[in-house]
């Protein structure tokens, strides 16, 4: 029997949910569904990957199926902080809505607005949308939201921290006075806490984990590293610990790009995900990551919210973000639906302070260990034995452990040229930062995850390892780049 059917759901949303696999509510779907099947107002607080979507989504498909319009328009309005959240919520909207007649619809901005307003003219029930596009679509009369029956912010924190406050305040002056409201968010800001005060109307508050918690289940480890060794301690940690993929959390859109450079040119499959990126870009990208195409998606914290990757086992961050709660949805992405997560993070000097506000936030220490070493792809703490094996000690542990792995990789003997029938030389590589003696090919601009790739070089191709010329190696990612 599914246990959904318990809480007051009817037939159809527990046929869509078994015909998905799910059959248990999981603890904020359980308490929060039947208060919302109540009508009443709800501030919701869960960690991320625990289920949220479902748990407004479900009892508002249920309450509209079970009445009338008052009239034409939308019934139902989402608002979310990125358009990756955006157009992931409409999908499980869609998809738990299957047998019922009832419309969705996301907009969003990045893309042709056309497209979205015929879409809206056909009708919507439902609708999801970010506030930027959102007030585009009101400010061209393309619709009302007079007959808005339930409103739902969802990631409420981030949507304040991006700075929306102000179009959610324009936005909500447009709503009828009497509806429902939800806030869902994984922490309780204070922000999050004074906008709930003037919102709700004698909520109903869900908390099934402690506030701004991390995810239980993801092994967190903080591991010091001088800033210009972090590229390559990320190639270090993915490539020797065999992790099939990873992604990771970096402060601004320029540096994901050098990153980005410098992974490929080294032999890892990676892209980025920033705002500058164009939406179906981002989209493409992010599709290629969760089939496997891509081996490390490079992120700012535009994909830190509410993206539901599937067993994701890794997530880095190449520099801790200056927000503490932050910490708390970037590792969210690992350890998702009960899964086991990894999550390390790369201290440099000047970033002891937000060490510690994240410390204060999770209320324990992320005391700073060794860098593991591997043994085919098992992570081995660094001991002092094992220190000693490799001639190394102290705060030389780091950049030994990371050099010596690359350097017996690179003095291994090569494989014979089958053209050439003789072994294959490679010129000595500069590191990254360093010019290189080799001069760039014009016109190659290799795999930087900016440009929409060719044919033969999509965001989730590995570099072309042929003879060609190739372009000079990229700047290390510098962390006084443009902030997302």
């Amino acid at each position: 029997m599914n246990a959904f059917s318990s809480l007051g759901l009817c037939g159809p949303l527990v046929q869509a949910l078994s015909d998905q696999g799910y059959t248990t509510p999981s603890p904020v779907q359980r308490k929060a569904i039947p208060h919302i099947l109540k009508g009443k107002d709800v501030l919701a607080a869960a960690q991320t990957g625990t289920g949220k979507t479902a748990s407004f989504a479900l009892p508002i498909l249920q309450r509209l199926s079970e009445s009338s319009p008052a009239g034409a328009g939308v019934r139902a309005l989402v608002l979310a902080p990125t358009r990756e959240l955006a157009a992931q919520v409409a999908e499980r909207i869609t998809a738990y809505g299957s047998g019922l007649s009832l419309r969705a619809a996301v907009v969003y901005g990045g893309v042709d607005m056309e497209p979205q307003i015929a879409q809206l003219k056909k009708g919507v029930d439902v609708l999801v949308a970010t506030p930027g596009r959102l007030l585009d679509l009101l400010h061209k009369r393309e619709l009302t939201l007079g007959g808005v029956e339930t409103l739902v912010l969802d990631e409420a924190d981030r949507m304040l921290d991006l700075g929306f406050i102000d179009a959610v305040r324009k936005i909500i002056a447009q709503l009828p006075a009497k509806r429902q409201n939800l806030l869902f968010s994984a922490t309780f800001a204070p922000a999050v806490v004074e906008l709930s005060n003037g919102l709700l109307v004698d909520p109903v508050r869900v908390e099934v984990s402690p506030a701004n918690s991390a995810a239980e289940l993801v092994q967190q480890s903080v591991y010091e590293v001088d800033w210009d060794d972090k590229p390559d301690t990320v190639r270090y940690l993915i490539e020797e610990g065999r992790w099939s993929r990873a992604l990771v959390f970096i402060r601004t859109k320029k540096s994901a790009d050098d990153l980005v450079a410098y992974l490929v040119q080294e032999g890892v499959a990676a892209a980025a995900i920033h705002s500058n990126k164009s939406q179906i870009l981002r989209t493409r990208t992010l599709d290629a990551f969760k089939q496997g195409e891509v081996r490390v998606l490079v992120a700012t914290d535009i994909a830190s919210r509410g993206l539901d990757i599937a067993e994701l086992p890794l997530v880095i961050n190449y520099d801790l973000p200056r927000v503490a709660q932050d910490y708390v949805h970037r590792i969210g992405r690992s350890g998702r639906a009960g899964a086991e997560g990894r999550a390390m993070s790369l201290l440099s000097t000047s970033e002891r302070k937000w060490l510690e506000g994240i410390e204060q936030l999770l209320k324990r220490p992320l005391t700073p260990e060794p860098l593991p070493f591997y043994d085919n792809g098992v992570e081995q703490p660094v001991d002092l034995s094992s220190a000693n094996a490799l001639g190394i000690a102290g705060k030389k542990t780091i950049k030994t452990v990371v050099r010596k792995s690359f350097k017996q990789k690179r003095n291994a003997p090569r494989k014979p040229d089958a053209k050439k029938g003789r072994v294959a030389t490679k010129k000595p590589r500069a590191r990254a930062g360093q010019s290189s003696s080799r001069k760039p090919s014009r016109g190659v601009k290799g795999t930087v995850e900016g440009s929409t790739p060719s044919k033969a070089q999509s965001p989730a191709a590995a570099p072309n390892k042929s003879n060609a010329a190739r372009p000079a190696k990229p700047r290390r990612p510098s962390p006084w780049g443009h902030s997302d």
